[in-house]
């Protein structure tokens, strides 16, 4: 018989995680430490069968305006071949609509966006979020290949970029000064008037540093030339692979691609570790060229890699009250175009 109980050793949750296919840091200890550091209330759920772990579940309680909800980033990281695994974490769900005083759950799990796993969702009482949960179209690239052929796979525009930023003299570094969030909050502010997303908090990018610099698996890149930081970028490092997470840049020297030579200096970290994929995370799910992220996207694809869709985030409603959230967040996605 599968069942669920609190896990509160690291060493024991980081040690199924990153032994399965499915590991990636929005399940991570460290993530769920970053969220309890912003006074959120976390949960850490086992898979249990006869003893032996067999899934694991982070669950983050969310109390926002348009409802108090439990999301599920990342996860759950189960064995998705197995209905009594999915069947037995509803039932733990929906004790907390009680205990929690919650709506619904959102996850997002890291499985691959298959009519099947759709199918496993929706005949579970599952319904496909009005809203995303993270990045779920995503551009990746393997670092099977050695640097001279990754970058002879690279778009041809970008190979140029990234030799004429060596040649002005742009210099990338690495840093964990929790002062340069700063500059990765005055970057992310003037990236924000250009392409029209909801920024971060500053303490958001701080609480993220401190939770993961500690394992080593967090470094902030800065591209500078002539002294002038031109663009800065979160790289995550987990299991099998980075992700560019946040990024900020300046409008100033438009002309100097900084951010290229940002990016491969970031890819060739990655191998340096042994990692086996850069994520450079979400880009648009079409090529429509008047798409606000139309040019990130392109700047994404230009290193070379493949699209890998996650399943999307799916809901599982506890209460009544959860089809006005779904309402309400249906019309703000059509609202902002998202």
């Amino acid at each position: 018989m599968l069942t669920i109980k609190p896990i509160e050793s690291k060493e024991v949750w980081e040690g199924f995680l990153l032994s399965s296919p499915q590991a990636n840091f929005l399940q991570s200890w460290n993530w769920g430490q970053f969220h309890q550091s912003l006074g959120k209330k976390i949960f850490r759920l086992g898979f249990y069968q006869s003893n032996q772990l067999q899934g694991i579940a982070l669950l983050i309680k969310v109390k926002a305006k348009r409802g108090t909800y439990l999301e599920c980033p990342g996860g759950p990281v189960i064995d998705w071949s197995q209905p009594a695994h999915l069947q037995t974490f509803i039932n733990h769900l929906k004790s907390f609509s009680q205990t929690e005083n919650i709506s619904f759950v959102r996850l997002r799990p890291n499985i691959l966006d298959a009519s099947e796993n759709r199918q496993i969702l929706k005949t579970s009482g599952f319904v496909k979020a009005s809203m995303h949960l993270h990045a779920e179209t995503t551009w990746v690239l393997d670092l099977d290949k050695s640097e001279e052929d990754l970058l002879k796979n690279m778009r041809k525009n970008t190979r140029y970029s990234i030799k004429k930023a060596q040649k002005l003299g742009v210099k990338v570094t690495q840093s964990l000064d929790e002062k340069d969030v700063d500059l990765l909050y005055q970057l992310q502010i003037e990236a924000v008037k250009r392409h029209k997303f909801v920024p971060f908090s500053k303490d958001y990018f701080l609480k993220q540093l401190q939770a993961f610099k500690s394992s080593n698996q967090i470094q902030l890149f800065k591209a500078s030339y002539k002294g002038q930081v031109l663009a800065i970028s979160f790289i995550i490092f987990y299991g099998h692979e980075a992700v560019y997470h946040y990024s900020g840049s300046s409008s100033q020297h438009r002309h100097i691609p900084a951010s290229y030579l940002l990016q491969w200096q970031a890819i060739k970290e990655a191998k340096h570790r042994g990692l086996k994929r850069y994520n450079f995370w979400g880009i648009t799910k079409t090529d429509n060229p008047k798409h606000r992220f139309a040019g990130v996207t392109l700047f994404k694809k230009g290193f070379g890699g493949h699209k890998l869709d996650y399943l999307p985030a799916h809901d599982l409603p506890l209460k009544s009250t959860y089809w006005l959230t779904y309402l309400f967040e249906a019309f703000r996605r059509k609202f902002r175009h998202l």
